[in-house]
């Protein structure tokens, strides 16, 4: 079985994501892999460059990801157009690993799932939701501004849309616990409706 695990900024999805792990569940994350595969990738450095200008590198030839998120959190057509660069790469890494062990129950953390059109590929999409007071408190947090937030969470689907296109809600503004609790209820749920899964 291959569950897609998406939802807002903030709500939680690698927290989320880790809990599946430690019920036995192989994961990989799309975010992760833009950082550590994608983004070094010489061929996506280039398609920066030709683009915006070397003010996107830093000093040391990496991507500046500050520069790069100032592109295409203000510029609709920017950020379709880097979407364009980025999504194929990263599809097929872990489209490859999660080949690489068919037996295996997976978790794909994909931020953007519902928006690259990505559904079809999972047996099973769940979303993790939390009250928008708690998705901005958390996303502010890690270091943006209330402005910076609310432009990557504009450039989302609504968490409303995702919550309602996704098979199954992980709602994640409690304790740790709590969504613990809503994880294994998923799983023994994911037992009856999937018997050839190993879950």
């Amino acid at each position: 079985m291959v569950i897609g695990l998406t939802g807002g900024i903030g709500c939680g999805k690698s927290t989320a994501t880790a809990a599946f792990a430690r019920r036995g569940f192989l994961t990989t994350d799309a975010d992760r892999i833009v950082r550590e595969a994608v983004l070094p990738d010489p061929a996506v450095l280039v398609c920066a460059v030709e683009r915006w200008g070397r003010g996107v590198l830093g000093e040391d030839g990496t991507l500046n990801r500050a520069a790069v998120a100032e592109m295409v959190f203000t510029s609709e057509s920017e950020r379709r157009w880097w979407e364009g660069v980025i999504h194929p790469r990263v599809r097929a890494i872990w489209r490859g690993r999660v080949e690489s062990a068919p037996e295996a129950d997976w978790v794909v953390e994909v931020p953007l799932l519902f928006e690259a059109g990505l559904e079809k590929g999972f047996d099973f999409i769940v979303c993790v939701g939390a009250n928008a007071s708690v998705q901005l408190a958390r996303v502010t947090a890690r270091g943006m501004s209330q402005a910076q937030a609310g432009l990557r969470i504009a450039s989302q689907y609504p968490l409303e849309k995702k919550l309602k296109l996704s098979h199954a809600v992980l709602w994640n503004d409690g304790t740790p616990a709590f969504l613990d609790a809503q994880i294994d209820r998923l799983i023994e749920r994911l037992r009856v409706t999937h018997p050839a899964s190993r879950v």
